[in-house]
């Protein structure tokens, strides 16, 4: 019995460490991980409750003044000796309410200059989504060529250390030179130490994306890349004018630059608003300290703009739309530079990558299968054998940074557009 109970606590470990194994391991393709980037990024939740703060600025801004409310009452009597009377024979109290009215439309011109607020928080959100997802996909984009790369390192280690075990034995049976295993050895040392250094610069890949995305540091990552967008639209198809004007239109810093000229030109209005005096309206009464007694008044207070007309607040909104302006033309100047860069960058390396023969890593892969029969069968030198495999690697590797770099300038292209045509 207790043997039975000991096989099912076993079975029960094995099958909880499974499906835990399988429950920490998770599969990503580029939509999965945008999807996941907008539901838990960090900076983007943070980002949003900014634009709650702004909305809250409107609240505000829609509120009228408090009534103020004044109460006197006597303190002491001296006469009769008692505190706080308020009998007309023996008290006195006196009492007011008053509103405060704001002239010249300045509620109105508060609320347009939240709302304005407003919409420059959502365009600095928009604009941090399109810098963030950049590097999102920039990310897996380097992580995904730099993942098949070590595979590549992997299928060379394995096939040179079996052939390193292999002419061990040949050494004992002293049918090789032990240089020949010596300079194997040396490869093999050379392929995990150079696997070693590309697997750092993929772990870092991976914490990228994970912090990204919101996914647990635990998690192992797969990427998953569909095929159909290594080939899909042709960079050189697309008219650099109608990039151009995709930026333009749709790029959320030169929306916020030109909102901030808004913004800036209706607090202008605001703070001429705002040296035109208010008006204070109030209600008094007074038991016995006026004439006549029970004394009801009416009174206005109004400020004299003598000497504060708000001067320095106009200026500093005058200074602000300068300054908003120059800062539009800045950003025009830059996304036309960031265009036109990224664009020629795209097309050198569409041309470089379709210069390549598709069958090139189908040749090579048929190719190194063959080279090491030979090399086996000894039909090829040892140094032939070592030249053809280095350059085996080389070629792979330059093959998958080409592709990597390649899809990074597809993506830097959505980036300054501010859209998704790739």
């Amino acid at each position: 019995m207790i043997r039975i109970f000991s096989w099912l606590i076993l079975f029960w470990a094995l099958t909880a460490s499974a499906a835990f194994a399988q429950r920490d391991t998770l599969s990503l393709n580029l939509s999965q991980a945008e999807s996941l980037f907008l539901r838990n990024n960090f900076d983007l939740l943070a980002s949003n409750y900014e634009i709650d703060q702004a909305k809250a600025e409107i609240i505000t801004a829609k509120l009228f003044e408090n009534p103020t409310l004044e109460y006197e009452n006597l303190f002491y009597n001296h006469e009769t000796k008692k505190f706080l009377q308020t009998s007309y024979a023996y008290g006195q109290y006196a009492g007011s309410i008053s509103q405060l009215f704001k002239l010249a439309g300045k509620r109105n011109k508060n609320i347009k200059l939240a709302q304005t607020g407003v919409k420059m928080a959502e365009y600095e959100y928009f604009d941090l989504v399109r810098t963030l997802k950049f590097e999102l996909v920039t990310t897996f984009y380097k992580a995904y060529f730099a993942a098949q790369s070590v595979n590549v390192y992997q299928e060379q280690i394995s096939s040179t250390d079996q052939l390193a075990k292999a002419y061990d034995l040949q050494l004992k049976m002293g049918n090789v030179a032990a240089k020949d295993v010596i300079r194997i050895k040396s490869l093999l040392i050379n392929l995990k130490a150079e696997q070693a250094e590309l697997l750092n610069e993929l772990e870092d890949y991976y914490k990228d994306l994970k912090l990204l995305s919101g996914v647990n540091a635990s998690t192992s990552i797969t990427l998953v890349l569909d095929k159909s967008v290594l080939t899909s639209p042709a960079v050189d198809k697309i008219p650099y004018q109608a990039l151009l004007d995709s930026a333009r239109a749709n790029r959320a810093d030169l929306k916020l630059a030109k909102t901030n000229l808004l913004y800036n030109e209706r607090n202008l209005k605001l703070q001429k608003a705002m040296a035109i005096p208010d008006i204070e309206v109030g209600l008094s009464y007074d038991l016995k300290g006026n004439y006549p007694e029970k004394y009801t008044g009416l009174g206005i207070k109004i400020p004299i703009p003598l000497f504060s007309r708000n001067q320095g607040e106009i200026k500093k909104a005058q200074i602000g739309i300068t300054a908003a302006g120059v800062n539009i033309k800045k950003q025009e100047a830059l996304l036309e530079n960031e265009v036109f860069n990224s664009y020629k960058t795209a097309l050198r390396n569409e041309k470089l990558f379709a210069e390549i023969d598709p069958a090139f890593g189908t040749d090579f892969n048929t190719l190194v299968s063959s080279l090491i029969k030979n090399f086996k069968a000894r039909n090829i030198s040892l140094i032939e054998f070592l030249d053809l495999y280095d350059a085996y690697k080389e070629n792979t590797l330059q093959l998958n940074k080409l592709q990597s770099e390649r899809m990074s300038t597809r993506a830097e292209l959505n980036y300054v557009t501010g859209s998704n045509i790739f």
